[in-house]
């Protein structure tokens, strides 16, 4: 009863199956649930294209977890990699373990966030008086297992931009103060959002990002009248629009479970793999992360269509948005990058344009 009635008091989310368009960020953010490895999605865009919409939405389609009842980091109760030092030391002691099953975590981060609160911080006053290590946890433990949405990320201080990446690729954070030292896991799939207009991510950072998305104002007239139409009517009647899409809602939410059992026996042929490295190479992309994202991304995708083999289809939906933000800006260069990406992979896997 008490759960139907805070389901009332909840704003309703527009349902992710019935945004209209934009389907190269909904494939981005399905393949990072899918697989959170991937490392996270950029999206950039106009203003009003939808993007805190569809991430919003992508939260809200996911399904319960269960977590450890009133931990602080939301942690698994077996895997070691997704759980806090107390839990960790209950499952030793052949503790057993009250759980509860909660909505995938969603959380915000402000432009205006200092590092205590993103990081959490360490009570100095109640270790040196009590002796125990107090840590009062921040937005990153709470994201741990969840979802992680800085809106404008080229805004935000470059310092925090690479704490939130460096957690994101390592699933755990570091706190020290005065001396004493904790670590917790913070799992969670990062997704920044900004408008190219206000300035540009850092290369460096940029590159940390798994995949990148670029969003259009839809041109359309048609198409577009059908979305101011679907908006309207959503925020008229949004409970009965919920359960309208609630059955679609189900059929996606299934094939992303059942993708994420497929994906660890997803295999990739020894020579798809070469010809990514050599689509990477030849575009000049710095470092490995390339080859590594648009292996991990191949494989998710392979996963979300039922299949346990990747096929050159799924190299060629999904090698832009992992590429496309890795080449080097060239400013006499005339072709746009995500064109550049799919003329060399053409090239290399012989395809006919």
């Amino acid at each position: 009863m008490v759960t139907e009635n805070l389901k009332k008091f909840n704003t309703p989310v527009f349902p992710f199956t019935a945004i209209v368009g934009q389907e190269e960020m909904k494939l981005a953010l399905q393949l990072n649930v899918i697989d959170p490895k991937i490392g996270g999605v950029m999206i950039m865009g106009d203003r009003g294209t939808g993007k805190s919409t569809t991430i919003r939405a992508i939260a809200d389609l996911l399904p319960e977890i269960e977590v450890v009842k009133d931990d602080p980091f939301n942690s698994h109760k077996s895997d070691l990699e997704l759980m806090g030092n107390e839990v960790k030391m209950a499952v030793q002691n052949n503790k057993t373990l009250e759980t509860e099953l909660i909505k995938i975590p969603m959380v915000d981060l402000p432009l205006g966030a200092t590092e205590d609160r993103v990081c959490g911080t360490i009570d100095i006053e109640k270790a040196l008086t009590e002796g125990i290590k107090a840590f009062e946890p921040g937005l990153l433990a709470k994201a741990n297992r969840g979802i992680l949405y800085v809106d404008e990320v080229n805004l935000l201080d470059d310092h925090l931009v690479d704490i939130l990446l460096d957690s994101a690729a390592s699933g755990w954070n570091t706190v020290e103060r005065e001396g004493i030292s904790i670590r917790h896991p913070a799992r969670f799939v990062l997704v920044g959002s900004g408008n190219p207009e206000e300035g540009e991510l850092r290369p460096q950072l940029l590159d940390r990002f798994g995949m990148h998305a670029e969003i259009r104002t839809v041109k359309d007239p048609i198409l577009r009248v059908k979305v101011v139409e679907e908006r309207t009517s959503f925020d008229q009647t949004p409970q009965l629009w919920i359960e309208n899409y609630e059955s679609q809602q189900q059929a996606l939410r299934d094939q992303i479970v059942a993708a994420q059992k497929l994906l660890p026996s997803v295999e990739i042929d020894y020579d798809l793999r070469v010809k990514i490295s050599e689509v990477c190479s030849q575009l000049d992309v710095d470092g490995l992360r390339g080859d590594i994202v648009t292996n991990r991304a191949a494989k998710a995708h392979a996963a979300y269509n039922g299949r346990d083999k990747v096929t050159l289809q799924d190299i060629e939906k999904i090698i832009t948005l992992c590429l496309r933000h890795r080449l080097r800006k060239d400013p006499l260069e005339s072709i746009d990058s995500g064109d550049k990406v799919g003329k060399v992979f053409r090239e290399i896997f012989e395809i006919e344009e």
